[in-house]
């Protein structure tokens, strides 16, 4: 194998493992769009805001990486509440655009205050792996980033089993299919929304503290690109489709990586991007959505 293919395989590996944290967070975008058929632009700032309130903790306790882990975790959960109660539950239902635009406003709200908190400087986030490495034949993985791999595919098998084997996964696919029944089957649709709000901030946070500690830190201008990434990693897979948010993350964790390589770090968003608006253009309903649009 020549040493192009060589480097190319090794991209495609670094691309793969760390789409899964892109992946993470395209189920969130993708989750509270299938129960509430609305997009959540704060989604992304949620998961930074759990990470750097886990950060915070870090500094005052000096705690071991399981508890900031833990921190971000609950921090996105409580911040995801936050947003249902303030940018979907008191909106008016007859201004659909209500909702986008109180989550556009939580966005830059929520990046105000971490811009503040922090005066604008990025901060080194725990980096539980360090600079572990491990030999895969003649290439080499990333520590950081194989345990950002099998973490997010814990939370996705723990995912599965509670969207299909708990009440609560019974009453959210109830609900993302037909709300208006599920209401008068008795499933309480506010109760239900705010328990995919707290779910899906969760992932949030598993997400932004891997995404954190593989970076090595964590900045607030990390949160417009985390929100573009979620959103383009959901409308690749499918809009409301969780198998689709997975492949869509990894795939775009594959490209962006290959972007990289061939191109450097100014044209990897661009690439982005365009496939962003190649696949709204020639396949709206994305890899494995089933709301293709006109």
């Amino acid at each position: 194998m020549t040493d192009l293919a060589l480097d190319i395989v090794q991209q495609i590996l670094n691309g793969f493992l760390f789409g899964s944290s892109y992946a993470l967070v395209g189920i969130g975008f993708t989750m509270i769009f299938g129960v509430m058929d609305k997009l959540n632009l704060a989604f992304g700032v949620t998961a930074l805001g759990g990470a750097y309130v886990a950060l915070g903790v870090f500094h005052l306790s000096r705690g071991p990486f399981v508890l900031v882990f833990l921190t971000a975790v609950v921090a996105s959960g409580l911040i995801g509440l936050v947003v249902e109660v303030t940018c979907f539950r008191w909106m008016p239902r007859d201004y659909p655009l209500a909702p986008l635009m109180a989550t556009m406003g939580m966005l830059f709200f929520i990046d105000e205050v971490v811009s503040h908190a922090t005066h604008g400087r990025p901060m080194a986030f725990p980096a539980p792996m360090g600079t572990a490495m491990l030999e895969v034949g003649p290439w080499l993985l990333r520590g950081d980033l194989g345990f950002m791999f099998l973490v997010a595919l814990a939370v996705m098998g723990l995912l599965w089993l509670l969207v299909y084997r708990t009440r609560l996964g019974l009453a959210t696919r109830a609900v993302s299919q037909q709300p208006v029944a599920a209401q008068l089957c008795g499933i309480a649709l506010r109760r239900v929304n705010a328990s995919v709000f707290v779910l899906t901030g969760m992932i949030g946070g598993v997400a932004g503290a891997l995404i954190g500690s593989a970076v090595g830190n964590l900045s607030p201008l990390l949160s417009l690109p985390l929100t573009v990434k979620g959103l383009v990693t959901a409308v690749l897979g499918g809009l409301g489709s969780i198998p689709g948010a997975i492949v869509g993350g990894l795939l775009l964790g594959v490209v962006e990586y290959q972007a990289l390589y061939f191109f450097g770090i100014g044209y990897r968003d661009m690439i982005t991007y365009l496939m962003l608006f190649a696949f709204l253009v020639f396949r709206p309903g994305g890899l494995l959505g089933q709301r293709a649009g006109g």
